[in-house]
């Protein structure tokens, strides 16, 4: 046997032909297999993924088939469009650009939620713990939603005012809303008053003259003179106060400048009535800011705290559980967030007896509502 070995499946003729593969490939002419080195098995093209194009089995006979650029072109073009491929493939890649769409459409999901979160965390909503009154937030961010962090927030915005009159003094707190030193208190912590003095937090202490009154809503304006820089107050949006949204009071009671307690709204839109006189100031006299009797009001066809005259007004009141004693009159009623929602105005004592008076958990605020709407009646200098 002429023929000599090479490497595996191949071998040497003597007529020096080009050696042969064992393994079947496309031939320019036919020509005969040796006996002695049988072809192997066909090769299987793997089952994970197939050309578009498969070529015809080749025998002796057969000859050279031509180029295929269209099954070149077929790789490319859109899965569906290949009828050769089978069935199962046309479905598999089919499925390739939507499941990609939906993927995109999962994250992007994810980033529209992280978003609102964001937002949400920026605009600082807290609804568990804060008033729905307003957005507005005066309290820093590491003390939100305690008292403490309230009260160091508004109380350089709340003073003490002393109010002297032929009858004698009086003691009520108010609320600064403007930095040059406009305070809003009630009517009856200044009524009949020919002098009176402020006290603000860090001490200082001013002369403030009457701007206006408004007997009729308990409400009254007042001007320090020759003051400046002074710390204003955030006056909040009474309309979205709700029973048991948590409140915090500061205020003067019994001339204890800068006391504060802390509670809930108990009710809204409570009808108070109390007295417009000027002798109504004189009814919670605490001379020299000792003590004295409790704010005469009426309520229910009921007298409390004293008597409130012939002359009296009756307005819609914010009721709390905060404790509060005379000398908090004209104080803040604040939410969580820091904002005014209210200006303390009366309180119910189970006796008014000056010894034995002391705050029961019923009090009343004037609604900032009804302050802000009045605020242009006080500064034009109305006496009402």
């Amino acid at each position: 046997m002429t023929e000599s070995f090479r490497r595996s499946g191949e071998y040497e003729t003597p007529q020096g032909n080009e050696p042969q593969s064992a393994y079947p490939q496309q031939h320019v002419a036919s020509s005969p297999v040796n006996p002695e080195w049988p072809p192997p098995p066909a090769y299987e093209p793997p089952t994970v993924q197939q050309p578009a194009y498969q070529e015809p089995a080749q025998t002796p006979q057969t000859q050279a088939p031509q180029a295929q650029p269209a099954a070149t072109a077929t790789l490319f073009a859109e899965p569906s469009a290949d009828p050769a491929a089978p069935a199962h493939q046309r479905k598999k890649r089919a499925k390739g650009p939507f499941a990609l769409l939906a993927a995109v459409a999962v994250v992007a999901a994810a980033i529209g939620g992280g978003t609102a979160y964001g937002i949400q965390e920026l605009t600082n909503s807290d609804s568990a713990v804060t008033s729905s009154s307003t957005s507005t937030n005066v309290v820093a961010s590491s003390a939100k939603g305690t008292v403490s962090g309230v009260a160091a927030a508004v109380s350089p915005s709340i003073v003490e005012i002393n109010a002297t009159s032929n009858s004698g003094s009086s003691t009520g707190s108010g609320v600064i809303i403007t930095s040059d030193g406009e305070i809003i208190t009630n009517n009856h912590v200044i009524a009949g008053a020919s002098a009176v003095k402020v006290s603000t937090s860090d001490g200082r202490t001013y002369t403030a003259k009457v701007v206006g009154t408004d007997s009729k809503k308990d409400l009254a304006l007042i001007k320090l003179e020759n003051a400046s820089g002074l710390k204003t107050a955030t006056l909040g949006d009474s309309a979205g106060v709700r029973v048991g949204d948590q409140v915090v009071a500061i205020g003067s009671p019994e001339g204890l400048t800068g006391t504060v307690t802390s509670g809930i709204v108990s009710a809204l839109n409570r009808d108070v009535t109390v007295a417009t006189e000027e002798s109504q100031g004189q009814q919670q006299q605490q001379q020299g800011g000792g003590s004295g009797g409790g704010w005469p009001f009426e309520f229910g066809g009921q007298q409390f705290n004293g008597d409130t005259g012939t002359s009296t007004t009756t307005y819609k009141a914010l009721q709390t559980d905060a404790s509060l004693n005379p000398g908090n009159s004209g104080g803040a009623l604040i939410d969580m967030n820091g904002n005014i929602i209210g200006i303390n105005s009366a309180m119910y004592s189970a006796t008014s007896s000056s010894s034995d008076a002391g705050s029961a958990g019923l009090g009343f605020a004037i609604p900032i509502n009804t302050v802000k709407s009045d605020l242009a009646t006080l500064r034009s200098g109305s006496t009402s």
